[in-house]
């Protein structure tokens, strides 16, 4: 039995585009940001946040 039996056909009408979310900004948002499964924040190469390694944010008593 085939799993593409009564499958909708997917159509895409070319890449999305993500603009920055930094107020103010309009350039595009090539850098996605998501903690677990929940929505991505799309941000420029110039507002992307710093993320620091799982070793870094540990503080360090």
């Amino acid at each position: 039995m085939s799993d593409e039996l009564g499958a909708k056909p997917h159509y895409e009408a070319g890449p999305y585009v993500h603009y920055c979310e930094h107020p103010g900004c309009k350039k595009w948002g090539s850098f996605g940001f998501a903690v677990g499964r929940g929505e991505p924040n799309w941000f420029c190469f110039v507002h992307q946040p710093e993320w620091k390694s799982r070793h870094e944010a540990q503080s360090r008593h």
